[in-house]
């Protein structure tokens, strides 16, 4: 009834700007200031523009800048500054940013700008969300120089000042993906959002276009709202999709419906429906099951997803079909809209649980997806720092697991609001996928499709002892933070491998091949976010065999000592590397001497030597029963100790003091 008495009064004003045409001020401003209360924010701003074409303000009257103000303000200036603060009030409430940005600034120039302490704000915000992060920057930091009071305003400017530094830093990284607003008919009047691929080439999305048959009756358009959320299909490929149409699942009068997922087997539809009163929005989780080529009238999905009185929406399927993810205000939240997930049985979910603090924010968390290939969480938050509005983030893990959020960044983000991811290919998430985003639009999501930019990692495997390409060599990217094995390869005659990898971090590369010692390397891939690709150093495998002793060169001890002078300790860094990389094999470490000295007293130096091998790959974390210390003295030479006429042989002495490793046997134990 109050609505109702709102909209007379809107009526009477309007009488009396017709027959009085001294009350112009009061009139345009009164009805526009009707509407404002009312929470028409469109209709409120048609008025204020009206209200200022009567006021007869100089500049020196409300600009610091001029002359000062002498005395109080009059009503009539007041009145004039609310209007301009209201202006951008309304502009900013239905997201044109455009034209609040004019007023706010405006507002933050007047002499009595204490009487809208959060104007400057509301300024900096609009710059953000235009994308002039550096003067919006500038803005926010003088508000929060200005503003004294500690509340949800002050503690959002400083996430909005973040978010402002991220901008600007994030306008200089390489783009990690490519995006371009889908063409066709999607993006025909009206929202469109959500997308979700049902079957092949058939998008399913949605859209708040006008009824065309209400629209063209013009006495059932003006009984009801034409621009009512519903799902539609089209059919195309790649980034153009054509023939919209209404989705032949049944509807309610009444209830707007959409933001819909589709199970795994194609033959369930878990969609939001909701209703608007008194700008408060109630949604629920509804599923619909289909019957050859009819779908069920939608039923709620109960409890355990809709709280009375509380909103759930935004539902996504994992592939497996094992959980179902959704958007609500439920209580036992983090803040605003959190995300949720039950376990699905035949299709029924069971209690609903939050995903954490990990994810969740005090603010806005929307739109959940999986990638279910990279073990990924893909969601939108505008309680983190990021590129300002909605943004998506990526979190690692599983249910119960997650690691910390990071932003997607540009050209994945913009400065408004970006969510509603969904993949092209469900065998690889995020190589190709479309997104919602009302980057180029005054009031309304729009989709897009977005494709990953790919990022390589590329190398050279050769054999040591030829230095040619090792054909048939097995490579494998691993995850060093997962533990899990990525990708891997069987080298062809080029010796070349090559991994598609994501920028900012960590992998193991391995090299391995039958009879030939393994190698590891471990790659940082934060140049990644500059450009798109890295070459890794070229890897050489060492060939051995069983039983056959490995010279180590320039291994030395102290004279007639068993201690390891340091440079030793170099040499014995690439067999420490060879036993990590190696966990399977077991070796003898042996020493050897020359000729000279008493036969037992050269095998106990050269024990003592082998020992001092062993003690030192054991203090580098190598298990004992993996190596076996041997001294054989001088019972094995590979030089002759003395030339043929019987005079000394240094070289031949030296080439015999020696110290070696041999493989042993090659055990099963698994890496």
């Amino acid at each position: 009834m109050k609505k109702i008495a709102r909209y007379w009064l809107v009526i009477a004003s309007l009488w009396i700007v017709n027959h009085a045409k001294a009350q112009y001020v009061y009139d345009y401003k009164r009805t526009g200031d009707i509407y404002y209360e009312a929470k028409d924010y469109y209709s409120a701003s048609q008025y204020y523009t009206k209200a200022l074409g009567t006021f007869k303000i100089k500049p020196e009257q409300i600009l610091p800048y001029a002359v000062e103000m002498k005395g109080k303000e009059t009503g009539k200036i007041k009145d004039y500054e609310s209007v301009i603060y209201r202006l951008g009030e309304s502009y900013r409430q239905y997201n044109d940013f455009g034209n609040a940005e004019k007023y706010y600034e405006q507002a933050v120039s007047f002499n009595n700008n204490t009487l809208f302490p959060q104007a400057r704000f509301w300024y900096g915000v609009c710059l953000r969300a235009n994308g002039k992060y550096t003067e919006a920057l500038e803005q926010l930091k003088q508000f929060k120089q200005q503003y004294t009071h500690t509340d949800d305003i002050s503690n959002r400017a400083t996430l909005e000042i973040s978010c402002c530094e991220f901008a600007i830093a994030e306008t200089s990284r390489v783009p990690g993906f490519t995006i371009v607003k889908m063409g066709g008919d999607l993006n025909g009047g009206g929202a469109n959002y959500a997308p979700a691929t049902i079957g092949k080439n058939t998008l399913l999305y949605t859209s708040s276009r006008p009824d065309s048959s209400m629209m063209q009756n013009t006495k059932k358009a003006k009984k009801g709202n034409p621009y009512i959320n519903n799902l539609f299909i089209a059919t195309g490929s790649g980034n153009s999709f054509s023939n919209s149409k209404e989705f032949n699942i049944p509807e309610t009068k009444g209830m707007d419906q959409g933001a819909a997922t589709v199970s795994p087997d194609g033959n369930t539809i878990y969609l939001t429906r909701w209703t608007t009163q008194n700008n408060i929005k109630l949604a629920s989780v509804y599923i619909s099951t289909r019957t050859g080529d009819k779908w069920s009238e939608p039923k709620s999905l109960g409890q355990n997803v809709n709280v009375e009185g509380y909103s759930s929406m935004q539902p996504f399927v994992t592939t497996d079909g094992k959980y179902l993810m959704f958007a609500s205000n439920r209580p036992g939240g983090m803040g605003k809209n959190d995300l949720w997930y039950c376990m699905l049985e035949n299709g029924v979910p069971g209690p609903a649980r939050n995903l954490g603090t990990v994810i969740n924010t005090r603010d806005e968390e929307q739109a959940p997806f999986y990638d279910a290939e990279k073990k990924a969480l893909i969601f939108s938050s505008d309680g983190r720092i990021g590129l300002g509005g909605l943004d998506f983030y990526r979190s690692e893990g599983d249910i119960g697991n997650w690691g910390a959020p990071g932003n997607l960044g540009i050209p994945f983000n913009s400065a408004k609001d970006d969510l509603y991811y969904t993949a092209v290919d469900k065998m690889h998430p995020m190589a190709k996928g479309y997104i919602s985003s009302d980057r180029e639009s005054v009031c309304c999501l729009e989709l897009f499709g977005v494709k990953k930019i790919n990022k390589t990692i590329n190398g050279l495997i050769l054999d040591c002892d030829n230095n040619l390409p090792l054909t048939g060599a097995k490579v494998t990217l691993l995850d060093t933070i997962q533990q899990k094995v990525l990708q891997q390869i069987t080298l062809d005659e080029t010796g070349h491998y090559s991994f598609e990898v994501d920028a900012k971090k960590y992998y193991k590369i391995m090299a391995e091949k039958e009879n030939y010692f393994s190698k590891a390397i471990y790659v940082n891939t934060d140049d990644l976010v500059r450009i798109d690709s890295l070459v890794n150093p070229t890897i050489c495998l060492k060939h051995f065999e069983i039983g056959k002793p490995i010279i180590l060169k320039d291994i030395y001890y102290d004279f007639d000592k068993a201690t390891l002078r340091p440079q030793s300790l170099i040499v014995l860094d690439t067999v420490v590397a060879i036993m990590r990389d190696n966990p399977n094999i077991i070796i003898e470490m042996s020493a050897h001497t020359d000729s000279k000295g008493k036969d037992a007293y050269n095998i106990k130096l050269s024990q003592r030597r082998a020992q001092s091998c062993v003690d030192y790959l054991i203090s580098k974390g190598i298990f004992i029963s993996r190596m076996i210390a041997k001294g054989y003295g001088k019972t094995r030479p590979i030089a002759p100790n003395t030339l043929p006429d019987g005079k000394d042989n240094p070289e031949g002495r030296q080439l015999n003091r020696r110290t070696e490793f041999k493989v042993l046997r090659v055990t099963q134990v698994s890496k």
